[in-house]
């Protein structure tokens, strides 16, 4: 009975990671195809012959290399930005006393319940009042911080034992230097974890860049491929081309650094 009830197990996983990757397996394909190919009823599966140069074609037609580049930027300094703020306020959380701590977790939590589509508007119209409109600071400057990465990072915090700060202190060690010398190293994992989920939301942004940006030279991958997707009409071949080259170098960061995600994940107790 158990290695029935295993079989089976595995494979309802076996059919959902299928139904799961096809798509993406799909995408990559069609994007090697022909147009009849990729048009056909009923559809085809694997061309005939690969066509390498839907690639070229798509790059060609849209300055993909300028939105690849653009991309890049702005996810590598919102990250960098997340993390530097992230690490002040959950270490100001965990080892600092301070009147209203209570309360100001409190109402940090409660805005962890307000949907970003609620706030996204007011965003843009302290961006747009700011003249900041169309440029990379307003692409990066929202995401400089979040609330759901300090508490991360506060859960993770907790493990680390307040006799190491406490020590330091006796030492003449200050804050700053504590934490650059001393916490840093000790959270390494929580915040691999962190640069790279935050590099992929990033990476993944599509309702704020569009917001703020009308210029071709500041779009990102997102936006780039939904105006191309426009612009093209029906060269679906090219379409699931620009698809590939937009999502296939994040899915590699992603395999390549899975394990470490995963790990501080676990180690951090945030579930959900």
């Amino acid at each position: 009975m158990e290695k029935l009830n295993s079989f089976i197990a595995k494979g309802f996983v076996v059919f959902m990671s299928i139904i799961t990757l096809f798509p993406f397996v799909y995408m990559i394909l069609a994007s090697l195809m022909t147009f009849q190919e990729a048009t056909s009823i009923p559809p085809t599966i694997f061309p005939e012959v690969p066509q390498f140069e839907n690639y070229s074609v798509a790059m060609e037609q849209a300055p993909f290399a300028k939105y690849f580049v653009n991309t890049v930027f702005v996810s590598t300094v919102s990250t960098i930005g997340t993390l530097i703020t992230s690490i002040l306020a959950a270490f100001a959380f965990v080892k600092l006393e301070f009147k209203g701590k209570d309360m100001l977790v409190l109402g940090m939590a409660a805005l962890l319940m307000v949907p970003y589509e609620v706030t996204v508007f007011t965003n843009y119209q302290t961006i747009a009042q700011m003249n900041l409109l169309d440029t990379y600071s307003a692409l990066i400057i929202p995401s400089l911080a979040s609330i759901f990465y300090i508490f991360y990072l506060k859960n993770y915090l907790t493990s680390v034992p307040i006799s190491y700060y406490k020590a330091a202190k006796v030492d003449g060690c200050g804050d700053l230097e504590f934490i650059v010398r001393i916490l840093i190293p000790l959270i390494k994992p929580a915040l691999f974890t962190m640069a790279i989920l935050s590099f992929i939301s990033g990476w993944n942004s599509f309702l704020w860049p569009i917001l703020v940006t009308n210029s071709t030279d500041m779009r990102l991958l997102s936006n780039g491929l939904s105006s191309f997707a426009t612009e093209s009409g029906t060269h679906v071949h090219l379409q699931m081309a620009a698809s590939t080259i937009s999502i296939v170098p994040i899915l590699i960061i992603y395999l390549v650094f899975r394990k470490q995600i995963i790990r501080g994940v676990v180690k951090s107790g945030v579930k959900g």
